[in-house]
């Protein structure tokens, strides 16, 4: 039988970011990225801030891999409509708050981003998608390769131009069609059924099961993750609700109207339930200004 545990959004914002737990974060961190990856410090950004109205559910991380390469990873579950732009603006956001003042810019980290997306984005088959940075020729279709004197200038773990560019990773939950091949489906079928199975193998998933377990959470934990699943739950119903008339209606006015109107709806639902502005804001994409 499945062990139950709480949900991997609701767990990076209250539970992992204690340095006792930073072991279920590393575990899952090597499934996916194929090395050893050691969490040395949390990032002090406005990502990870703690603020019970605040739903980013996101952690960014000081982490160091097995070659010795030290990296900034981003570890993110956030629901938002224009999600691809967002996590853009994260990742920029990182590389300018931590280039020291006067430092060369070939001492900015290298920036791991990784997104566990609890909705439908895009249009794809896989449910694993990673994204990185080349220059590729016009005319002769070639890869631009670093040259010797731009090798000195960056640490012996950059080999490739692409090394410097940020990665990217959408895990597509959904997606998942809970076929467990190897350890890193098993992260993928915790994370779409909050639970784990009694021969999970996973580096790190162990520990998940035990410190996750919704037996474990004292009283206050306990209310507080009952109040952010029916939150979801209201948002869930307000989204396909509301969304789905400014749909309709974006088909007979013009679509990008409709989808504005949408927006809109939602907005004027989530206000009228007493929803914090802020969490309006994340869903829907609009100004505080304009909610």
């Amino acid at each position: 039988m499945d062990k139950k545990l709480v949900r991997f959004d609701w767990a990076i914002k209250y539970l992992l970011r204690n340095k006792a737990n930073f072991g279920i974060l590393e575990g899952f961190l090597s499934e996916l990225l194929k090395t050893d990856v050691t969490i040395t410090a949390l990032l002090e950004s406005e990502s990870n801030k703690d603020d019970l109205d605040d739903k980013t559910n996101r952690i960014d991380v000081f982490a160091e891999l097995s070659g010795g390469e030290k990296v900034i990873i981003e570890v993110q579950c956030i629901r938002q409509w224009d999600f691809l732009s967002r996590i853009l603006y994260g990742v920029s956001k990182v590389v300018v708050e931590h280039l020291n003042q006067g430092a060369p810019y070939g001492k900015i980290p290298r920036i791991i981003s990784i997104s566990v997306i609890y909705f439908d984005l895009g249009k794809g088959d896989d449910y694993i998608y990673r994204g990185r940075t080349e220059f590729k020729g016009i005319h002769r279709k070639d890869l631009l390769l670093l040259g010797e004197k731009e090798k000195q200038m960056y640490p012996e773990s950059i080999q490739s131009v692409a090394d410097i560019y940020p990665d990217y990773y959408l895990l597509k939950v959904n997606q998942f069609k809970d076929r467990v091949k190897d350890k890193l489906d098993e992260w993928m079928y915790l994370f779409q059924h909050s639970a784990i199975q009694h021969d999970f193998k996973a580096k790190g998933i162990s520990e998940a099961g035990k410190v996750l377990d919704i037996l474990r959470l004292n009283e206050a934990e306990r209310r507080r993750y009952e109040r952010y699943i029916d939150n979801l739950r209201d948002e869930r119903s307000l989204i396909e609700t509301h969304y789905e008339s400014g749909h309709k209606k974006g088909i007979e006015k013009g679509i990008e109207k409709g989808i504005e109107e949408g927006k809109q709806l939602i907005a004027a639902a989530m206000k009228a339930k007493g929803f914090p502005l802020r969490d309006i804001a994340d869903i829907t994409g609009l100004s505080i200004t304009d909610i």
